[in-house]
């Protein structure tokens, strides 16, 4: 009867050790494209901003108050 409570109390551990492996893995790549979206965004702010200061420059040009 030892054996068999052993080999249970192996599989269990076993068991844990596996979801402990693919929670990591699941939280690795949930960072990742957290990061990921992170860069995005920054890089579409980036372009708006640049965006927005050749529609200003160019309000200025047309109404002549850029020197």
């Amino acid at each position: 009867m030892a054996d068999h409570s052993q080999s249970m109390s192996y599989n269990a551990g076993e068991a844990k050790g596996q979801a402990e492996v693919k929670k990591d893995q699941m939280v690795d790549k949930a960072s990742g494209a957290m990061q990921s979206a992170k860069e995005s965004c920054q890089q579409a702010g980036q372009q708006m901003n640049e965006k927005a200061q050749g529609a200003a420059d160019t309000v200025k040009e047309a109404t002549g108050m850029k020197k």
